[in-house]
């Protein structure tokens, strides 16, 4: 019998494309909600190899990003668009229809 892959397996395995991972980051940025955005940013780090295989420089910018989420309840655009950058992403402004 062959086993299934679970949600967060073929998540974490879809998220390893770039395409994927921008689209998803752009999704859960549309819903406002910090907490949804750290899970999100996790997930693309998880496929990414995890904390562990990440740059010094991005495991700063995370570990920035998480604890201003943690005392503060929301995150400064800066931290986020420098972090979205080091996981070789970025945000978009484009027009909503």
């Amino acid at each position: 019998m062959r086993r299934s892959t679970s949600y967060h397996e073929k998540l974490i395995q879809d998220l390893k494309n770039p395409l994927e991972a921008a689209a998803y980051i752009e999704v859960v940025l549309e819903e406002s909600d910090p907490k949804m955005l750290s899970k999100a940013l996790k997930n693309v780090i998880e496929a990414h190899g995890g904390v562990d295989q990440l740059s010094a420089q991005v495991k700063e910018l995370y570990n920035k990003f998480d604890q201003m989420l943690l005392e503060k309840g929301e995150i400064e655009f800066y931290s986020i668009n420098s972090l979205l950058d080091a996981l070789g992403l970025h945000l978009a402004v484009i027009v909503k229809s």
